[in-house]
């Protein structure tokens, strides 16, 4: 019994030490939080992209693999317009697609998108333009599972045209 209590202890000592470098590190790789989604529909969509926007929680170290690897990058790189929604966050006003002002949590919830990760692809007028990418149990096929729904995304919003 004793011992099972110790490798408890160890084992929450060695999870409380790994997410500390996490949550230190994800402000440094945050992605930028928009004040309206319709501006920043847009604005992608001005730029032949759709809105990418990732559903994230605070310490989630998926979440963060995700944007550290994935989102940030082509940000940078191809200007993908990819922004980031905390699924906790009830204070920040968020306009919404209706011209309402809403919250991040109260956005996702109507979203049902309560799971995190979660990357939504987004048309103009909010329109879902490629099913959502929830999760990222397997990280050696994400890439290509995120270029496959960004190419979904793409030609549905060339189609809205």
């Amino acid at each position: 019994m004793k011992q099972a209590v110790g490798r408890r202890s160890f084992a929450a000592a060695l999870a409380g030490s790994l997410a500390w470098p996490l949550q230190a590190q994800a402000k440094d790789t945050a992605l930028p939080v928009p004040a309206s989604l319709p501006e920043a529909a847009r604005l992608a969509a001005s730029q032949g992209e759709p809105l990418v926007l990732l559903v994230s929680l605070p310490g989630c170290p998926y979440c963060e693999l995700v944007r550290r690897n994935y989102l940030l990058p082509a940000r940078r790189e191809s200007g993908l317009q990819a922004w980031q929604l905390d699924i906790t966050d009830i204070r920040t006003p968020l306009t919404g697609f209706d011209g309402r002002v809403t919250t991040a949590a109260a956005q996702t919830k109507a979203w049902k998108a309560t799971f995190t990760p979660t990357v939504l692809f987004l048309g103009p007028q909010g329109q879902a333009l490629a099913e959502p990418l929830v999760g990222a149990a397997i990280p050696d096929f994400y890439g290509a599972y995120l270029d496959e729904r960004l190419a979904l995304a793409r030609t549905a919003l060339f189609a809205l045209r």
